[in-house]
């Protein structure tokens, strides 16, 4: 399983979703529906997503060669 970090690659708003769909190597829509789809049911989910945002740390960018 790859560490929990948001991706500099493939996110739409946060990189949540992306970076949870790596973690359990599933693709990013398939994260994405998941989350929509729990968005129906009561309970804090975008409190969590955005609790997920300010906490999971952003990939670092590649350093450059020289």
């Amino acid at each position: 399983m790859a560490a929990l970090v948001r991706p500099r690659d493939g996110r739409v708003i946060g990189g949540v979703c992306a970076a949870l769909a790596r973690r359990f190597g599933t693709s990013a829509t398939t994260m994405r529906v998941i989350f929509v789809a729990s968005c129906l049911l009561p309970g804090p989910q975008f409190v969590l997503y955005l609790a997920l945002w300010l906490l999971l740390p952003s990939e670092k960018s590649a350093k450059p060669a020289w």
